[in-house]
């Protein structure tokens, strides 16, 4: 290695506020490309190709002791710390991009946090990092903050530098018998360790998301099940104790069910609304839109406030037979229809359909449009030919087409319609899905 760092001058000179900058010739030039240096600051001048201590990933566990030097191709070269520098403000895709268009290997992106880390002086050591080899210069040293000085520049005696000869005195670093001195941490040092673990914030995977941080007892399945064992041991004869035990305590069996609680659809009262109550069902039934004023006549002017919708859903079980379940919904159109669902009948809403007009949130549990829409999912629908409607841009809906013409257009449009409430419950209310 040759006796100026290449790191060190380049840490120096970043301390000291001194742009790196590219050189041909010694003619300042832009692209890092056509350069054949590399200016640090104002005090060193180097080739772009000068190896630096920082090591490639790519570099196997021989390479820690190895000079740069020595095997340069397992090191990054000083034009790739220079243009991660210079490009530390940049999003990743732009840095490795001009990395690209440079000719120069780019730190990946694992390395170039701790890279940009330790040219700022904020880490003081890495892993990647090589040590200096024996015939540094001391001077480099010089760049280095005054409150970290490396430990080999301070000037020893002679007799704590040499081997131990016969009346000399004995290495520094040993005691007497050969043992090692013990290590002394600094009282600073501790302290700052312990302020930065009080601050550290612990990085969580998808796999520790999953488990999860609450604890599950799983007490009563354990003894339902050592029940069973007992009962399947002994014979017909404690059998019926188990089952009298089971029977007493229905909320202890696992597969004990509770009240079915159907989903609810809020539609627009709105007179100019494209789905009410008079066409909701047989368009998310059937798959078939009918004008709102042509249902209602053929109905005789007449509808529930509560409308039942059944859909169904179609899945393959494991020995491939398909299998078609009916799931049930309730559409109404106001809040006096939804106050017949009880107390919690809001908790069940999981969508509203709204025309756009904001007089139909007033009577709702929730008036704001962004807050109701974060708590229910919203639909817009409106006709195929009809122009983005800017009231609803803010509200976090989602606007479904309805072709005016073409009616075998509709089960695609009702397809994405469940695809869109399927999504948002299985998200939100889980408990609600069929």
């Amino acid at each position: 290695m040759s006796s100026a760092d290449p790191l060190l001058a380049l840490q120096d000179a970043i301390k000291r506020n001194e742009a790196i900058t590219y050189l041909k010739d010694g003619a300042p030039v832009q692209s890092l490309k056509a350069a054949t240096h590399v200016k640090l600051g104002s005090a060193a001048v180097m080739p772009k190709t000068t190896p630096t201590r920082w090591r490639r990933p790519t570099s196997d566990k021989e390479a820690l002791a190895m000079d740069p030097s020595a095997d340069p191709s397992k090191f990054f070269a000083l034009d790739s710390i220079a243009l991660t520098w210079n490009t530390r403000t940049e999003p990743a895709a732009v840095y490795m991009r001009q990395a690209t268009t440079e000719v120069v290997i780019y730190v990946q992106l694992t390395d170039r946090r701790p890279v940009l880390d330790w040219l700022e002086g904020k880490i003081q050591n890495h892993d990647r990092l090589a040590p200096l080899s024996q015939g540094e210069s001391v001077a480099c040293y010089a760049s280095t903050t005054p409150k970290t000085p490396p430990p080999n520049v301070a000037t020893l005696p002679s007799s704590t530098l040499s081997p131990s000869k016969p009346g000399g005195t004995a290495s520094a670093q040993q005691r007497p018998g050969g043992s090692k001195r013990s290590y002394v941490p600094d009282a600073a040092d501790l302290e700052a360790v312990k302020k930065i673990r009080a601050n550290e914030i612990e990085l969580r995977d998808r796999n520790t998301v999953l488990r999860g941080v609450k604890v599950n007892n799983f007490t009563q399945i354990k003894e339902y099940v050592a029940q069973l064992k007992s009962a399947a041991k002994g014979g017909k004869g404690s059998a019926p104790a188990v089952s009298a035990s089971a029977a007493s305590n229905p909320s202890s069996k696992p597969g004990s069910k509770k009240p079915r609680i159907f989903p609810i659809i809020m539609v627009s009262s709105s007179p100019t609304a494209l789905l009410t109550l008079h066409n909701i069902k047989k368009f998310l039934e059937e798959s078939q839109y009918e004008a709102s004023e042509s249902a209602r006549q053929r109905n005789g002017g007449k509808t529930e406030d509560m409308i039942p919708i059944y859909r169904r859903k179609t899945h393959i079980d494991s020995s491939g037979k398909e299998i078609e379940t009916r799931i049930k919904y309730f559409a109404v159109d106001g809040v006096d229809a939804l106050a017949k669902f009880g107390p919690d009948a809001w908790d069940r809403v999981v969508c509203v359909m709204t025309t756009g007009q904001e007089w139909q949130f007033k009577p709702y549990k929730w008036t704001e449009p962004k807050q109701l829409f974060h708590n229910v999912k919203g639909i817009y629908f409106s006709w195929m030919s009809d122009p983005p409607n800017p009231r609803i841009k803010d509200w976090n809906v989602s606007e479904l087409k309805i072709d005016q013409f073409k009616r075998h257009v509709d089960k695609s449009v009702v397809a994405h319609f469940w695809r869109l409430l399927d999504g948002w419950m299985q998200t939100h209310k889980p408990s609600l899905l069929g």
